[in-house]
């Protein structure tokens, strides 16, 4: 008679090893007799001993008194506890993989964590091993009060500290040194093992001896009793930082969640680095351009400026200029570049500088300025075209204007018997303070119009339709003339203001043109208002959003009155 075989149940095979973070010793050498084989209940991923009272053994037709089917019912337990792992770190390395910022990133690798070692609070500290940063914490159920209390003990006490000081526990990772009389080094530790010889179990901080006293007096304030903290590692950084989680009572992972929680990390470590370089060259991107841009808005007597600007998470090439130029006069530009990125920011840069040199030396033709712009784009850049507006704001006709000769006195000046009140009629403004009204030229090529806002209206400016720069084999428009009154303020904006409100062009302009004029009265006069109003009515997200990658420029012209 042949000997009995294993019976199969839906294809699986009883002999298919156990995945190898649950292989047990019962699966891995079965013996002929099942008992001596089981391991203790409640170990991770291990079987239920042979005639326990589990739902698995209640199989029907099936009895569990059978060393067959006491093997069958183990490699289900170990299949369901497996497939139950598998899908619980799917789920969770999913969600991990839509974060897209590193704020995001560490929140959901706290979270996430907790869950797997069943904490209900932490923190993780962002702070890469090459010293080029950034270096930030991050607390889950920690306010920053809370996280501030941590950071007074002394580095050597926190668990976490001491695995970004790469100063494993004694006995981590078993004994190091060689044998006495083996005459040979120990063999070198992995990288993944020697992130394992830093993780740091602190079951029992009320009670467990060598603890700090402040590290146990500030856990005693927070409500915590223990702790589990692990490093964060990947290259080409190698450590980027640590995670710890925090236990309401006395409590340590158990294997299973060790193994599981190890597994979430070594993944969510390799999306941060990636993240983290991601972050570094939109930061790289954003000083570069900020170098570029004017560091400070000049102040030109009878006006006043103010700017909001913003990059998308590429980097883009809008820009603003307002230039001081001869004789009080002042030069205004706004524009963009196509593209994205550095290359984009440094072709912008090149613009403005080209720009700057061509308003000084004819600003007051602002078509000439456009036209020798666009040949040197043409010739420079026939690639790139770029759209542009630069406006020259003429000085007081006259400059400042002279003191009136007193009523009833004739002949030249000085009048010794009148002298004193002049002076001091100068010395407080009473003569020649009064700004007189200044001529706006400007030229636009493909550019949005201008928007002026003012107590009796609020209109666009009306400029004469031109293609962009780079477009066209000569560019050349007319100029418009305007004359903003005192108490007045021009608008002059980026595409990327109408366009990151989602709307279309038309719609967008007359959003726009309802913003200003929903500008309050009592603000007008306050150009920084007048912006910071517009932009909240316009862009209710703000102008940091993650979500757009439109550059955004505002800038304001507020004449005084």
């Amino acid at each position: 008679m042949s000997a009995p075989h294993v019976p199969k149940v839906a294809g699986i095979e009883p002999a298919l090893p156990a995945p190898a973070h649950t292989v047990a010793p019962y699966a891995a050498n079965a013996s002929a007799d099942p008992a001596s084989d089981a391991l203790s209940e409640g170990s991770p991923g291990t079987p239920p001993a042979p005639g326990s009272d589990t739902s698995s053994a209640s199989v029907t037709g099936l009895d569990p008194d059978v060393p067959g089917v006491a093997q069958l019912t183990a490699v289900q337990d170990r299949l369901a506890g497996w497939i139950s792992d598998l899908s619980t770190l799917h789920d969770l390395t999913e969600r991990l993989a839509h974060t897209r910022t590193l704020d995001e990133a560490l929140r959901e690798l706290l979270r996430a964590g907790a869950a797997l070692v069943g904490a209900r609070r932490g923190l993780v500290v962002l702070a890469p091993a090459d010293g080029l940063g950034p270096e930030t914490t991050v607390g889950l159920g920690l306010g920053h009060a809370e996280i501030g209390h941590i950071e007074t003990v002394p580095r050597r006490a926190l668990s976490y500290a001491r695995i970004l000081d790469g100063l494993p526990e004694p006995g981590a990772c078993g004994d190091d040194a060689p044998a006495p009389g083996a005459g040979r080094a120990p063999a070198p530790r992995t990288s993944a093992a020697a992130a394992a010889c830093t993780e740091i179990s602190e079951p029992d901080i009320p009670g467990e001896k060598g603890i700090d006293p402040r590290l146990r007096e500030v856990a005693a304030r927070l409500g915590y009793a223990a702790s589990y903290a692990v490093p964060l590692t990947a290259d080409p950084i190698g450590r980027t930082g640590a995670a710890v989680w925090l236990y309401d009572e006395p409590a340590e992972p158990t294997e299973r969640q060790r193994h599981l929680v190890g597994l979430y990390r070594a993944h969510a470590a390799e999306h941060l680095a990636r993240l983290l370089e991601l972050h570094r060259s939109r930061q790289d991107t954003e000083t570069l351009r900020e170098e570029l841009l004017p560091h400070r808005l000049p102040r030109i007597p009878g006006v006043r400026l103010a700017v909001r600007h913003s990059t998308g998470p590429r980097g883009g090439g809008d820009w603003y200029d307002a230039l001081p130029l001869p004789d009080g006069a002042l030069g205004l530009a706004v524009g963009s570049v196509t593209g994205s990125g550095p290359s984009a920011v440094a072709a912008m840069g090149r613009l403005r500088a080209s720009l700057r040199a061509y308003a000084v030396m004819e600003g007051e033709d602002p078509v000439a300025v456009l036209s020798d712009l666009e040949l040197l784009l043409r010739l420079t850049e026939p690639a790139r075209s770029a759209t542009a507006l630069f406006a020259y704001t003429e000085p007081p006709p006259g400059g400042p204007s002279a003191p009136p000769v007193p009523d009833g006195l004739t002949g030249p000046p000085p009048y010794p018997e009148d002298m004193e009140e002049m002076e001091e009629d100068l010395a407080d403004g009473s003569w020649g303070s009064a700004p007189l009204p200044r001529k706006l030229v400007l030229a636009g090529a493909g550019h949005c119009p201008p928007l002026v806002l003012g107590e009796t209206r609020t209109e666009f400016v009306e400029t004469s339709l031109s293609a962009p720069l780079g477009m066209l084999a000569c560019w050349e428009a007319p100029s418009v003339e305007i004359e903003p009154a005192g108490g007045e303020t021009v608008l002059l904006y980026s595409d990327g203001l109408l366009e990151r409100t989602g709307e279309s062009m038309d719609r967008a302009f007359t959003r726009l043109h309802a913003a200003a004029a929903g500008v309050p009265g009592a603000i007008r006069h306050d150009p920084e208002a007048v912006v910071d109003h517009i932009v909240r009515t316009m862009l209710p997200q703000g102008l940091d959003d993650p979500s757009s990658e439109e550059d955004v420029v505002l800038l304001a012209v507020y004449f005084e009155e």
